[in-house]
C-alpha cells in the first residue's frame, strides 16, 4: 500500500492539539494490538473518548493517522531518550543512559514495534524518516563527541547506524518479548561493548 499524502487539517486552538494528540495516543494502542489491517477509525475514537465525526476535523483517513502515528511515536521515542541524557558528562554515559531509556520507552509502549514494521509497507516515507531522522541525530551527537575529544574519529555515519541498529533488535528481545532483565544491566553490557569492542583485553 502506498503512502497517502497529508492534508492539512493541523489543529488552530490548544483544545483541537489536545484532541489531535488524544487520537493519535488512541491510535497507537488500537494499531499496537490490532495491527493496520484490523484496526479501524471507529476503535481510535471510541478509545480517545472522541465522537466519531470529529475524527475527520484531524485526519482524512485510517491511513492519514496511521502515517502520522509513525512520525508522532518517532519524536515521542527521541524526546524521551534525550531528556534522559541531557545530563551526561560524556559521550560514553551517554551512549548507556540512552539506551536504558529506549528500553524502558520500548516496555512502556509495546505496540511501537509492530506500528513501526507495517509502516515499511503502509507508510514507506514514514517509515523511512522514523531511522532517518534518528541516524542523523545520532551522527551529529557522535561527530560533536568526536570533535571534542570525547571518542575517536571514524564514519560516524555508518557507526550511528550500527548503533542503532543494536538497539532496535535489543529493545525487541529485552522489551518487546520478554522484561526480565534490567534495563540498566543491558544497558551497561551494551556500552562496555561499544567502548572496549570484542578484541581480547591485553595484559
Amino acid at each position: 500500500m502506498n503512502q497517502v499524502s497529508t492534508s492539512n487539517k493541523t489543529p488552530k486552538t490548544a483544545r483541537g492539539m489536545r484532541t489531535r494528540e488524544k487520537l493519535l495516543r488512541a491510535a497507537e494502542i488500537e494499531f499496537g494490538e490490532k495491527g493496520f489491517h484490523e484496526a479501524a477509525v471507529s476503535g481510535i475514537t471510541y478509545r480517545a473518548g472522541v465522537a466519531l465525526g470529529s475524527f475527520y476535523t484531524y485526519f482524512e483517513s485510517k491511513e492519514e493517522i496511521f502515517n502520522a502515528l509513525v512520525s508522532f511515536m518517532s519524536h515521542r521515542t527521541r524526546r524521551w531518550i534525550a531528556e534522559r541524557v541531557a545530563d551526561a558528562p560524556d559521550r560514553m554515559t551517554a551512549e548507556r543512559k540512552g539506551l536504558e531509556a529506549y528500553i524502558e520507552f520500548a516496555r512502556q509502549h509495546k505496540g511501537i514495534y509492530r506500528i513501526i514494521s507495517e509502516a515499511e509497507f503502509v507508510a514507506n516515507d514514514a517509515y523511512r524518516e522514523h531511522y532517518a531522522g534518528f541516524a542523523k541525530a545520532y551522527e551529529y551527537n557522535l561527530r560533536k563527541a568526536g570533535e571534542m575529544g570525547g571518542i575517536r574519529e571514524g564514519d560516524y555515519e555508518t557507526w550511528s547506524w550500527a548503533i542503532m541498529g543494536m538497539a532496535v533488535v535489543l529493545g525487541m528481545r529485552y522489551a518487546e518479548w520478554d522484561e526480565s532483565t534490567p534495563a540498566s544491566r543491558i544497558a551497561e553490557t551494551v556500552a562496555d561493548l561499544i567502548e572496549r569492542g570484542i578484541r581480547p583485553q591485553q595484559g
